[in-house]
């Protein structure tokens, strides 16, 4: 099938469309950039211009196409009001892309993160968080779920804390990334708290089957690390840098930080089962060894 995908040049998007075009489909993406319309061209797909604002790009390209995945995000975590707005971005985005497969029963897969039980590990029956910080992105997404009562073999996959590839990616990345510019490899609180994590290449097929095979309205976990605690993670990241490794105030990520703080371990067991997914690359603890400093 020819398949419509947003954020396809991004770490997640960049394997999913690799995956899609190694298994017989074709691939329209959407391109902001130059250098992602060139990315995009160069591994094999044709190539639409825009972004998630530009609401007639995305109509089009869902209508001439046989199922979407939408992965695009602003990815904008400097304060709360930037963060506010990419998901009211999105969000529009979501709602004209259902809006043009409404009555098609053609798949659209989209993206959110993993839900968080205090107590134990969430599976894919839990339901998303509604309010704080993310809520809108949980509305979105049960919101393209609900499109199964309107035609559309709509699909959420949800992302662990943390998607890696090489040791870059996910929430372990922003913490790689403090680090350098802090001298510190920190973690909020105790650093026992548990972070889920999924290699990029593993989640890419997970996208695939849901793609081909998942039913109206249902939700899957790319989860193969239930849950690594931030300090092994803090402390991996100053070893391969060099950096002492401490804890360090929640205000120190900004926005995120009271997620940061959060214990988030998450199960994939029902995905495994149900769809025949088995994570096959490294773990994120061993791909953060790739870190050079």
């Amino acid at each position: 099938m020819q398949v419509f995908i947003t954020g396809g040049s991004g770490l997640i998007g960049s394997a999913v469309v690799g995956e899609l075009l190694g298994n017989g489909h074709s691939v329209l993406a959407l391109a902001r950039s130059d250098a992602s319309a060139s990315a995009l061209q160069e591994a094999g797909a044709a190539v639409v211009r825009g972004g998630l604002a530009d609401l007639d790009v995305l109509r089009s390209g869902a209508a001439e196409s046989d199922g979407v995945i939408h992965l695009a995000f602003s990815n904008d975590f400097s304060s709360p009001e930037a963060l506010a707005a990419g998901v009211a971005e999105e969000g529009a985005a979501l709602a004209v892309l259902g809006e043009a497969l409404a009555g098609s029963g053609r798949p659209f897969v989209t993206v959110s993160g993993t839900p968080w039980v205090p107590g134990r590990p969430s599976t894919e029956a839990d339901p998303l968080p509604l309010d704080g910080p993310v809520g809108g992105r949980g509305r979105s997404v049960m919101g393209v779920l609900g499109l199964a009562e309107r035609g559309v073999r709509s699909a959420a996959v949800r992302m662990p804390r943390t998607v890696h590839n090489q040791g870059t990616g996910g929430f372990a990345g922003l913490l790689t990334q403090i680090a350098r510019q802090t001298g510190v490899s920190g973690y909020p609180g105790d650093g026992t708290q548990r972070w889920p994590a999924v290699h990029a290449l593993d989640a890419a097929v997970l996208f695939r089957l849901v793609l081909e095979n998942a039913p109206a309205g249902t939700a899957w976990h790319a989860v193969d690390d239930e849950g690594d605690a931030v300090r092994d993670i803090a402390a991996v990241i100053g070893r391969r840098l060099g950096l002492p490794v401490e804890a360090v105030p929640e205000e120190t990520y900004g926005p995120l930080g009271p997620i940061f703080a959060t214990d988030q371990p998450s199960s994939s067991a029902h995905t495994r089962d149900a769809l025949g997914w088995k994570p096959e690359h490294p773990n994120l603890l061993a791909d953060l060894e790739n870190l050079q400093a």
